[in-house]
């Protein structure tokens, strides 16, 4: 599920989704950032700025609140599309693939963030672990779009969903 190459400077986090929709309902729910905080366990809000930028407020443990601005660096309609943030001069890169499945989509999201120790001691008073939070922002969205309707509140802030 997690992979990174000798040496490199960042890591991957790999997660798949098979939900029951088409590949192009599936597509627009995601590539909206908008519907975000509909299915991520700790986005608050989104405001689009541009059809490729949007400022996101993501919640932290204690009530702390930080923001970060996504940029749409991909789009391939129905195929795949992927958007990056930049903060400390770190850059996080998340991808997501779509595959037509009969009358199902799978979702793969690939998230690549940065690897050290400033990363790791940041993420741990986070309290985030996101390998975790991959996979369970994943079985939102397949929530949200099979039935609208979220029950997985693991690796989310308390009382968000």
């Amino acid at each position: 599920m997690t992979g990174r190459a000798a040496g490199s400077r960042s890591s991957s986090i790999v997660a798949e989704a098979d939900i029951r929709r088409p590949i192009g309902e599936v597509y627009a729910f995601l590539r909206d950032p908008a519907n975000m905080p509909r299915f991520l366990g700790d986005v608050l809000a989104v405001e689009v700025l541009t059809p490729l930028r949007s400022r996101w407020t993501v919640g932290l443990p204690f009530g702390m609140r930080t923001h970060w601005v996504s940029e749409i660096v991909e789009d391939e309609p129905d195929a795949a599309f992927s958007y990056r943030t930049k903060t400390a001069g770190r850059v996080t890169t998340w991808r997501y693939t779509f595959e037509a499945r009969g009358s199902s989509t799978r979702v793969r999201e690939q998230l690549t963030m940065p690897n050290g120790f400033l990363p790791r001691v940041a993420l741990r008073v986070a309290r985030k672990h996101p390998a975790q939070e991959v996979r369970s922002n994943l079985n939102r969205l397949k929530q949200v779009l099979e039935t609208g309707t979220i029950t997985d509140t693991s690796n989310a802030l308390p009382g968000r969903f």
